[in-house]
């Protein structure tokens, strides 16, 4: 009975990994990376954000990509979401006829498991589950509180630039100016960017400049995810680009700039090495999710009030 517990919850954690993944290879084999969709929509310019549960707390990795997809392709213009249960919750209900948004939950469990012998080991078993929430946007009655997100755009008190100018200096990375290619290299560990003066627009450099700071951020003192073969391997560069580009994605949110995102000349070469690990690789692209996610808390932890915290 265990055994056949065990593999329904192993079928079931293989299905939602492969209709996410399923979902990701039909964008990318369109031409289209899906996380930079929201950046070019009109009507979410100038209001870009990650997802938000209810609560206002915002939704992290694979989440934030699975939300923008839908935020744009029903149309949404408010970035909360929240289950049928928190709508009813709150005495407001979700219209009747509106389908829901998936999302996903991964944790470990800790099981204690006998052997033949009778032996009882413990190991942690990871697990995944999806469940169903809804934009503010299918839902009636809300109370008061929620409706401006409907409506209004949040004001900044600070000047954008400048916030972002100052969140690149707190991580005390060295960067360098000059040349027409933006890379880091690790073993000087430095970023070398372009002038400003050659991007579009100043976001567009910003965006680039965090995509830089993801690849440092996973050097070997710091998170240490192997950059050894990023230089050999076409795939290992092609898995480590995706994390570079979903961090800055997720980053550029939480800045609040709102880059063009405009292709990069090496991203045809990089969508069709993604395509080709994620038909082999189910699970390719929430580990990549998972570890620009990593990335990005890094980069907000050096940051002075985040120290002070922890102080």
């Amino acid at each position: 009975m265990k055994q056949e517990s065990r593999k329904n919850d192993t079928v079931a954690r293989v299905d939602i990994y492969s209709k996410i993944t399923h979902r990701i290879i039909a964008s990318l084999e369109e031409g289209v990376r899906p996380w930079v969709q929201p950046w070019s929509t009109g009507h979410l310019e100038g209001r870009i954000t990650r997802p938000l549960r209810h609560n206002g707390e915002p939704y992290s990795g694979i989440n934030v990509l699975l939300l923008w997809s839908e935020t744009v392709s029903r149309g949404f213009r408010s970035p909360t979401w929240m289950t049928f249960r928190q709508a009813a919750a709150l005495g407001a209900h979700v219209r009747r006829g509106e389908t829901g948004s998936t999302v996903v939950y991964a944790n470990r469990v800790r099981k204690t498991e006998t052997a033949d012998n009778g032996d009882e080991a413990e190991r942690d078993i990871p697990f995944l589950k999806a469940y169903t929430v809804f934009n503010l946007e299918q839902i009636n009655n809300l109370p008061d509180e929620y409706l401006p997100s409907l409506t209004e755009t949040p004001k900044k008190d600070v000047n954008p630039i400048a916030a972002t100018d100052a969140f690149f200096a707190a991580t005390g990375a060295v960067i360098r100016h000059g040349g027409n290619k933006a890379f880091f290299a690790p073993s000087p560990d430095i970023i070398q960017m372009p002038p400003i003066e050659t991007f579009r627009d100043v976001e567009s450099y910003y965006a680039t400049l965090g995509h830089e700071h993801i690849h440092w951020a996973g050097a070997k003192h710091r998170l240490d995810r192997d950059l050894s073969r990023f230089a050999k391997d076409r795939s290992e560069r092609a898995r480590e680009e995706l994390i570079a580009e979903l961090g800055a994605v997720f980053l550029c949110a939480d800045l609040g700039i709102v880059p063009e995102m405009e292709p990069r000349p090496d991203h045809a070469s990089y969508i069709a090495s993604w395509l080709s690990v994620l038909k082999n690789e189910k699970r390719f692209v929430f580990s990549a999710a998972a570890h620009a996610q990593r990335a990005v808390a890094y980069l907000h932890e050096l940051q002075p009030m985040a120290q002070q915290h922890a102080a």
